[in-house]
């Protein structure tokens, strides 16, 4: 079954490539139009979400002015049963969402491969109110499949500004056996990973055409890394604690 997986990653992979290609350019002007006007990047996530939220955060070759939204309860060290009763709670998103330091300008990438839980729609919603421009990273097939369990009866590719699909198949998994009686092995943490890794060096790359220095960690394992990243960490204390 390896082999297997990795040829539905690399179809996938290629799949949004292809289709995707457009609205991530897209999505690349907004990162870097926002960080050059001395914005910030926030990332949501709930459960697995959250993991992308924080694979772009302090990160060695990654952007500085990230900002992972990274609310306990949500998340699934506290309870991964728990998280998933959170997310489906309308309104439970402003318990958190009022105390975040989101401004106008600002971008928010909001993730959720379903698509259907109030939570994040919650939080596409109140960043909008906030002034942020809305990413949403989803599956459009998959949440088109499902009822939304949001009030207003909207999924996230609708509170969204942009949608980036990640082309995640309904229930995320991409494989099956004759002897397994449900499908397992996901793929949205791969895709979005890449999406948004993708995304972020189009924005950087159009920030150094701009003749703007792109705010860029270093590792911290190479020599001389440290005076490099302190300074960008002084440039952005105000907003993002490190």
């Amino acid at each position: 079954m390896i082999n297997n997986y990795f040829d539905k990653i690399k179809d996938l992979l290629a799949k949004v490539q292809k289709e995707e290609h457009n609205v991530m350019i897209q999505a690349g002007h907004k990162v870097a139009e926002t960080i050059q006007n001395g914005g910030v990047i926030h990332l949501f996530g709930c459960g697995h979400s959250h993991i992308l939220t924080e694979e772009v955060y302090y990160r060695a070759g990654g952007l500085v002015p990230i900002h992972p939204i990274l609310h306990e309860p949500l998340m699934l060290h506290e309870g991964a049963v728990r998280s998933s009763t959170y997310e489906r709670k309308n309104d439970y998103a402003k318990t958190f969402m009022q105390a975040q330091d989101i401004r106008d300008g600002d971008v928010i990438f909001v993730i959720s491969t379903s698509g259907r839980n109030p939570v994040p729609v919650d939080v596409a919603h109140l960043a909008k109110e906030k002034g942020a421009f809305v990413i949403g990273i989803t599956s459009i097939e998959y949440s088109s499949s499902q009822p939304s369990r949001h009030i207003s009866g909207e999924l996230l590719l609708d509170a969204a500004d942009l949608v980036i699909n990640n082309h995640a198949p309904e229930g995320d998994a991409l494989l099956s056996h004759i002897d397994v009686d449900v499908r397992f092995s996901p793929s949205s943490t791969v895709i979005g990973s890449t999406i948004l890794n993708a995304v972020f060096a189009q924005s950087i790359k159009l920030m150094a055409e701009n003749n703007f220095e792109p705010p860029v960690f270093l590792s911290g394992n190479i020599e001389g890394a440290d005076d490099h990243n302190e300074k960008l960490i002084d440039k952005y204390k105000e907003r993002i604690k490190l």
